[in-house]
């Protein structure tokens, strides 16, 4: 029972790190050490269903409760406290960048390992600059509109799976992002009002994208599982470069109006928090931690 709170606890923070553009459900499996349990339930699904579906269980509760019971309050906390609540997710991401540096052979670094960090920092912090607004996307139910959705759900299902790359910031870039958080309130709203009826609309959002989500997530942990075991060594510089651009990002699409000296001390504390709990979760979790 208490292992099956603490992987719900970790679900938690896994869901709430999918809400936030710029920070990666992918980069909390491997602060908190559980990547490699959770990659390989979801690739051994089919094989081994039963006890995959067992171990897989809290975090798939954890994140729900994370993404719907808490997506409002974040999105609270950033419009109206921006630069604390961004640097608490920093520190959770550096707090938790050890599991990582374990994972990377530096001795058999090379060339092509360092380019590909390069490349995909610099893609993140691309993103992160041209940072677009959301394109008013309608909500009527259309079939197309259902498909764009399922590729959607598959494309940001990646920050599921690949530490570093954030499916909300992805949505963002797609101009999805208000239109699944909405929906998600919205069926809320609706699920503790009682009105069912005015569930049915959120839920043409969210089923082809959820669709997308199941679909993404096993076909990218194969992808994944394919290139740890083929160019580890590549992989994980790659993933890298991901992660450590992820504050970076985060920063950049930071409110910085209204940023006062007492504000800046705040957002300290809450980054030296973050960093702290993320490296605690890093070494309960050590063990797991093998090199590439």
């Amino acid at each position: 029972m208490i292992n099956f709170i603490k992987a719900t606890v970790k679900g938690v923070i896994i869901g709430i790190a999918n809400v936030i553009p710029g920070v990666s459900g992918g980069t909390m499996m491997v602060s908190m050490g559980v990547y490699d349990t959770i990659i390989g339930c979801i690739t051994g699904l089919l094989k081994h269903f039963v006890k995959s579906l067992k171990t897989l269980l809290p975090y798939i509760l954890g994140a729900l409760i994370g993404i719907v019971a808490l997506a409002s309050v974040l999105t609270y906390l950033f419009d109206n406290y921006p630069l604390p609540t961004a640097t608490a997710f920093i520190g959770l991401i550096l707090g938790g960048l050890a599991p990582l540096l374990k994972r990377v052979d530096m001795k058999k670094a090379n060339a092509g390992a360092l380019l590909l960090f390069l490349v995909f920092l610099a893609l993140i912090v691309f993103l992160a600059i041209i940072n677009p607004t959301e394109s008013g996307v309608a909500k009527d139910f259309t079939w197309l509109r259902a498909a764009v959705l399922l590729g959607a759900g598959i494309i940001a299902s990646a920050t599921m799976i690949i530490p570093g790359v954030s499916g909300s910031m992805m949505l963002m870039l797609m101009g999805y992002y208000r239109t699944v958080i909405d929906a998600v309130t919205h069926l809320k709203d609706a699920i503790f009002g009682g009105d069912w009826a005015l569930a049915a609309e959120p839920l043409k959002i969210l089923l082809p994208f959820a669709v997308g989500i199941v679909i993404g997530i096993y076909a990218v942990a194969k992808l994944i599982e394919w290139l740890l075991r083929r160019r580890p060594v590549y992989t994980y510089s790659a993933i890298l470069g991901l992660v450590v651009a992820s504050p970076v990002a985060v920063l950049l699409r930071c409110d910085m109006s209204g940023v006062t000296p007492v504000i800046v001390l705040i957002s300290l504390v809450t980054f030296i928090a973050g960093f702290v709990f993320a490296a605690w979760m890093a070494r309960l979790s050590s063990r797991e931690i093998k090199p590439a």
